[in-house]
């Protein structure tokens, strides 16, 4: 009987208000829900090339990442490829990462670390094509855009396996 009152309790201490905070207005969210599929589904319309990348990373990526990507207080983005199966492998974007557009989305969600979401989508497309070109992944001379980011074929993207748990929901 007491755990019965005391289960009520709860259950009216978690209906109630506390007079704090608001909901969000579809504005706010609009402006958080910018999450990309890894299909490209949502990426946004702009462009960007490797030599502005390379002048965008040199301003805003490289003292966390080193020049060229090859890491230093942020994590290493270049190399790796074909170390995954080694006793020491090397992740970076170029060995480990499944699809572009996650590249995409990490930069522009997360990405300068002191100041998250403040490049603009060309800006993004372009430090995404700079570190493909830097891997080997698209030409030096590449614009990537919405369409030809969706068509980057990562190295490492058959390398992930469907988790087989049933409990787990493979999409």
């Amino acid at each position: 009987m007491v755990s019965a009152i005391a289960m009520l309790g709860v259950a009216v201490h978690a209906e109630e208000r506390y007079g704090i905070g608001r909901e969000a207005t579809p504005a706010e969210i609009a402006g958080w829900n910018i999450d990309i599929g890894r299909d490209g589904a949502a990426l946004p319309p702009g462009s960007g090339s490797v030599e502005r990348g390379r002048i965008v990373f040199s301003e805003q990526c490289a003292a966390c990442h080193g020049d060229s990507g090859q890491g230093g207080v942020g994590d290493r983005l270049v190399g790796g490829q074909g170390t995954l199966a080694s006793p020491k492998p090397i992740r970076t974007v170029g060995s480990y990462w499944p699809y572009a557009s996650t590249l995409f989305d990490y930069i522009r969600r997360a990405m300068p670390q002191n100041a998250p979401q403040s490049l603009s989508n060309e800006d993004v497309y372009a430090v995404s094509a700079y570190i493909l070109s830097l891997n080997g992944i698209v030409p030096a001379n590449a614009v990537l855009d919405a369409k030809s980011l969706a068509a980057v074929k990562m190295p490492n993207r058959d390398g992930f396996v469907s988790d087989p748990r049933p409990d787990v929901h493979n999409r």
